[in-house]
């Protein structure tokens, strides 16, 4: 895969954690830790979904 494609999976990640943020920031009364907060954890997931791809490719 392209590292266009492993960008592409991070920026998924971030987006989705974007919304968790914005929804855990409401709950918790900080939208700029939930926000700071989902987007580490959506890039993190992101990443790792890259790296299970990429092995599941070379098989």
């Amino acid at each position: 895969m392209t590292s266009a494609g492993k960008n592409n999976k991070i920026a998924l990640g971030a987006a989705f954690g974007v919304v968790f943020g914005i929804i855990l920031g409401a709950v918790i009364d900080n939208l700029g830790l939930g926000i700071a907060l989902g987007i580490a954890i959506g890039a993190a997931l992101g990443s790792t979904i890259h790296k299970e791809d990429s092995s599941n490719e070379e098989k």
